[in-house]
């Protein structure tokens, strides 16, 4: 037992509360988490560093009072002294300064420290980062003397060079490379429609958000199962459906109508031979002399069966160029 002195008060003087409200570049300014809100408007002080950060002009509207100042940490403590409760509105990455100070205060042992809080005051939704790819992409257009000079046709063999190389990625089965790819395939898309921007002719212009949204349409029409009240047991149903609806919209007078000419030949090969067979329709293959009809009659077998014989060629290819490797001593 030890004495006790009156004079030593029994109850310890609150310390107070230090927010750091953290906001997304990604998401509209304004638009905030009611926690948030709640912690804004109770708050004894609202500082904030940069006098352009993008929420003050909401804040004010809300009736918030925000002071603009850089706060010191021993002094951030100080007001928050007697459970005052002070919210630090930071900018981009943070502020350093501001947590390295009051990390040290805490690692000190001689502070009585306030209860210290991170709040996010808006999170990134999936896909807010292609937020960030626009508005790279659009920087690089103004600013880049090659980028800013490259048309759609100039563009076109690097599409296809890069889907190829996906197409490697994915066939090695090397994750890293994969992302990789699919960034470069990505920035295909991106490129293009930053290009149609520059059209001319307004009615012709159009944006990575008319690509989009025409995308996002096509894929809801074409689910109705998922988005709608059609049903699909099995995959051959969803492939069925698929088919009648594009027919459907394009209003072909030919099932050959969409199929580019211009792909490798066992791939289109293999496509007109499922679009007879999906059409129902009877007609034979070709007959005649010479290795290319030979190839036409496998490429529609591999069809029929499931196979992509492209890919199939490929594995193929592959396999052989591994055993001229290792008969030239090629890694070992």
């Amino acid at each position: 037992m030890t004495d006790h002195d009156p004079s030593e008060s029994t109850t310890a003087e609150p310390t107070g509360r230090i927010v750091l409200l953290t906001t997304s570049h990604r998401v509209a300014p304004g638009v905030l988490s009611w926690p948030a809100w709640q912690t804004l408007h109770a708050a004894d002080r609202v500082l904030c560093a940069d006098p352009g950060h993008p929420q003050l002009p909401y804040l004010r509207e809300a009736g918030v009072e925000v002071v603009h100042e850089s706060p010191d940490a021993q002094a951030l403590v100080e007001a928050c002294a007697g459970g005052g409760t002070a919210v630090v509105l930071l900018s981009g990455e943070g502020d350093q300064r501001l947590t390295d100070g009051l990390a040290r205060l805490a690692g000190s042992g001689r502070v009585a420290m306030p209860d210290l809080e991170l709040l996010p005051g808006s999170y990134d939704l999936p896909g807010a980062r292609l937020l960030d790819l626009v508005q790279v992409m659009d920087r690089v257009r103004r600013e880049c003397p090659w980028t800013s000079r490259q048309t759609h046709r100039g563009l076109a063999k690097y599409a296809i060079e890069e889907a190829y190389e996906l197409v490697e990625a994915i066939e090695d089965g090397n994750r890293e490379e994969l992302r990789e790819e699919l960034g470069d395939v990505l920035l295909q898309v991106v490129f293009h429609a930053r290009i149609a921007e520059d059209f001319e002719e307004p009615d012709e212009a159009f944006s990575i958000d008319d690509v989009a949204g025409t995308l996002v349409e096509k894929l809801i029409h074409r689910h109705p199962h998922v988005f709608g009240e059609e049903k699909a047991e099995t995959p051959e149903d969803v492939s069925a459906h698929w088919q009648r609806t594009k027919a459907a919209e394009k209003r072909r007078e030919s099932v050959t109508e969409g199929i580019p000419l211009g792909q490798p030949g066992l791939a289109l090969a293999a496509k007109l031979a499922g679009r007879v067979r999906s059409g129902g329709l009877a007609v034979e293959l070709p007959r005649g002399e010479g290795i290319g009809y030979e190839l036409l009659e496998l490429a529609a077998r591999a069809e029929a069966a499931g196979i992509d014989p492209e890919t199939a060629l490929r594995a193929a290819a592959r396999a052989y160029r591994d055993a001229i490797r290792a008969a030239e001593g090629v890694g070992e």
